[in-house]
């Protein structure tokens, strides 16, 4: 695949980054446009490897040596169409994805390995500049009604695969606008959010109905004819701000009965809460609670963000891709200084001995918004929030930790004598995600969840509920927005199964991950 001798002329080259001191004035995505001449360079670098391990490696299964190929052979309308074969979303996969393709590419055993992510990304935005993008309506409904709960990635792959085969979807949403933490919570310097509204305009005309600002489940009754809240840690607080105001509210039974499946693409939005003295002070917020109105701003529905970081000295608690969407936010609003907490090691520079090819490589990486400055710390944890007098938070408090094993179980241990303490006044709990909210729908279906705390589904994606389904991170897991295309595709191809008997649409997902998926 690609130029028999690309991999060995041309280095693996990324696009530039606009300048640190002219993209922190805007909201723009970081990336300089990449020449199409270097595009097909670097597509010429795939490999013809004999057994594509980037195929495994990706859980959409994209066709990735082939579209390589045909971008090396100028074929871009052939690229696209292998791409979106697999992949309903690949503009936005291009931007947002961490690539575990790249993490299993053959060239990457002893190179640099095939910049797979952003030819992805080129080939995606070659498809709507030249009109290739058009709606795919079927060519004859089955008279089937499909209610999606959720419009996030899940979600809407679901919603256009169960569209594309005849069925009359209604997608709801409790947020303003669809496309849950793709539109909410990626900033847009990672994601200008007109690449989601051009897609969906896509999805609207294969006849795909979305109604925002409409949360379905409602709360069971408690004592007293009260409400019963039974909130999870970290769903009390937080959790509200994802309705938008006003927003209607539908009982699940009687959607269930409106609709011949309902499909639950809820995500997993109960935050990893920080319990440590002082975790009720004014300025300590949820991710989710900063990330959610930043975004509003740029859209135009808030005038300011009711949560700024302009001024102030900031810790962030978490390391991964939701702490660094906080950083890179702070920084465009002005913060005085932030620093980024994480408890887990400091990651080596290169592959572990432990960590071999072609699994995900666990090495030190920096992203965007690392370059815009801030001091990452490892190896630490929080142990104190401190009151500066006025009910807020002045200060936090924490020291080192070592990592150990107690029976086979990872524990952290206080280094003596190093305790430390960092001026705040905004503190971000960017530390992941617990599962589903256990009220509203779930409550009220009286759905099974699995150990873990997600809902529990079968190999065809159903619930415990006859004609509920679920899937993407509020049946997996917290994961990575491929994954959860992955899931919404395969639970189409599962409904559409239960709906008619048969489906010919595609799941990517192979019968060794479903096994894997149902184990887990």
């Amino acid at each position: 695949m690609g130029k028999p001798t690309g991999f060995m002329e041309h280095p693996r080259r990324l696009p530039e980054r606009r300048p640190v001191g002219v993209r922190l004035r805007d909201w723009h995505e970081v990336y300089e446009p990449f020449p199409e001449e270097e595009v097909c360079n670097q597509a010429s670098r795939c490999m013809d490897c004999g057994i594509p391990f980037c195929h495994e490696g990706c859980p959409l299964g994209n066709l990735i040596p082939e579209w390589n190929d045909l971008v090396w052979r100028d074929d871009w309308f052939a690229a696209s169409e292998r791409l979106h074969a697999t992949n309903n979303f690949p503009e936005v996969t291009g931007r947002l994805c961490p690539a575990p393709c790249e993490g299993s590419c053959v060239l990457g055993i002893n190179a640099e390995p095939v910049t797979i992510e952003r030819i992805e990304e080129e080939i995606a935005e070659r498809a709507f500049a030249e009109g290739w993008v058009r709606p795919q309506a079927p060519q004859a409904s089955t008279g089937k009604s499909v209610g999606i709960v959720g419009s996030g990635p899940s979600g809407l792959a679901c919603a256009q695969q169960l569209a594309r085969a005849g069925h009359s979807v209604v997608v709801y949403e409790r947020a303003e606008r669809p496309g849950g933490l793709m539109r909410y919570g990626i900033p847009e310097f990672k994601m200008e959010k007109h690449v989601i509204d051009r897609r969906l305009a896509q999805l609207r005309a294969e006849g795909v109905e979305i109604r925002c600002a409409t949360s379905v489940g409602l709360p069971a009754p408690g004592p007293a004819g009260g409400t019963a809240a039974d909130p999870e840690p970290g769903e009390a607080r937080g959790m509200g701000s994802a309705c938008a105001p006003g927003a209607r509210v539908l009982s699940a039974e009687a959607l269930l009965a409106e609709h011949d499946a309902l499909v639950l693409a809820l995500g997993s939005t109960v935050p990893r809460d920080l319990e440590v003295p002082g975790r009720g002070l004014r300025g300590v917020h949820f991710a989710m609670e900063y990330l959610k109105p930043s975004n509003l701003v740029r859209e135009g529905v808030l005038s300011e963000s009711p949560v700024s970081a302009a001024g102030k000295h900031v810790v962030i608690i978490g390391g991964g891709d939701t702490g660094a969407d906080c950083l890179g936010t702070a920084h465009r609003q002005g913060a005085h200084s932030v620093h980024q907490l994480e408890i887990m090691e400091r990651p080596p520079d290169e592959r572990a001995p432990g960590n071999p090819w072609p699994t995900w490589p666990l090495v030190f990486r920096t992203s965007s918004a690392h370059e815009e400055g801030g001091e990452r710390l490892y190896s630490v944890t929080a142990s104190e929030l401190v009151d500066g007098g006025d009910g807020a938070v002045a200060a936090l408090r924490g020291h080192q930790v070592a990592m150990g094993n107690v029976e086979g179980r990872m524990v952290f241990e206080k280094v003596p004598g190093s305790d430390f303490e960092l001026p705040c006044e905004l503190v971000l709990l960017a530390m992941g995600f617990l599962g589903p909210e256990r009220r509203g729908v779930v409550g009220e279906l009286g759905l099974e969840l699995d150990p873990r705390g997600n809902l529990s589904v079968g190999s065809g994606f159903e619930t415990s509920r006859s004609g509920v389904f679920a899937c993407g991170d509020a049946a997996r897991g917290q994961s990575l927005i491929v994954w959860a295309i992955a899931e919404g595709r395969s639970c189409a191809s599962g409904v559409d199964r239960w709906l008619m008997g048969e489906t010919d649409l595609p799941g990517p997902i192979r019968p060794g991950q479903l096994a894997l998926r149902a184990s887990q």
